[in-house]
């Protein structure tokens, strides 16, 4: 088997989302001990008019989490790159109060992702019975569309866990031109804007128990010559750096052999093979 150097894993949690568990701190030694050099704090932002309030920061915790992040930063300072970030949802009428964001602090990066399409939030446990009742095909091309919005709104510089949609199993049955060209509309989208679409390996903890995005997305992606970035979508330290090898095989299988790492929020290329 083809052996990895290990990369900066960009996709992790504190308990400010009121999902997840474990200081930063306790993030950055699990990080450690897994043999990573650098790795990214990118909780879920904070979001305005009470949107999705119970699954992210309040913006009154912002400066307690970059707080905790320089505390970190100045303790691992010796043994690990503690990159600072968030995870900002995208819908329409969000982008002023993401540049406001993206204007708090001197950020590494911003994540983009889509976890709602309209009012649902479709990748919550609680609002999976809309799955039974939704027209799939429509809700695929929903969402791609949303995600190529999201790159297409240059306030982002990688996009989370592009096909999240199909994180609870729900899939178009045979061959869909519409959701197809839906995927390639979005990667075109994120090549015209020069962003990073992120390798998940968060899938292969939830009920579809594939990585993010599906190969077939991979492979128009690696065409394209889009950068990828690596996150697990770490919301426990145990979680750090889960199945990086099993994301890299599978850009490697598509001849990419570098991911994205950021540095205020300027990209930069790491080989990720051995030689």
């Amino acid at each position: 088997m083809k052996q990895f150097r290990v990369v900066p894993d960009y996709h992790m949690h504190t308990p400010r989302c009121n999902h997840a568990v474990g200081s930063i701190c306790e993030y950055a030694q699990a990080a450690v001990d897994a043999g990573l050099l650098e790795i990214g704090m990118s909780d879920h932002s904070p979001m305005p008019n009470g949107f999705d309030k119970a699954w992210r920061m309040d913006e009154s915790e912002l400066d307690s989490f970059l707080k905790e992040l320089e505390q970190a930063q100045d303790e691992f300072k010796d043994r690990l790159k503690i990159k600072s970030a968030l995870e900002v949802d995208y819908y329409p009428g969000a982008e002023e109060y993401i540049t406001y964001l993206s204007q708090y602090y001197d950020w590494d990066y911003l994540m983009g992702s889509v976890h709602f399409i309209g009012d649902w939030g479709f990748d919550n446990p609680d609002a999976v019975s809309r799955f039974e009742s939704c027209d799939l095909e429509q809700t695929y091309c929903d969402y791609f569309k949303l995600v190529e919005q999201s790159a297409s709104c240059g306030l982002f510089d990688s996009i989370g866990h592009p096909d999240l949609i199909k994180k609870f199993g729900y899939r178009v049955l045979g061959k869909s031109e519409r959701v197809e060209a839906a995927e390639y509309a979005m990667l075109e989208a994120v090549k015209a804007a020069d962003v990073a679409l992120e390798i998940s390996s968060a899938g292969l903890r939830k009920p579809v128990k594939e990585i993010y995005p599906h190969p077939r997305i991979v492979a128009q992606a690696a065409a394209l010559d889009i950068p990828f970035a690596f996150g697990s979508d770490a919301h426990s330290p145990a979680e750090v750096g889960h199945a990086m090898s099993d994301c890299l095989a599978l850009l490697h299988h598509y001849g990419i052999t570098s991911v994205a790492t950021f540095n205020k929020r300027q990209r930069s290329p790491m080989s990720f093979v051995k030689g």
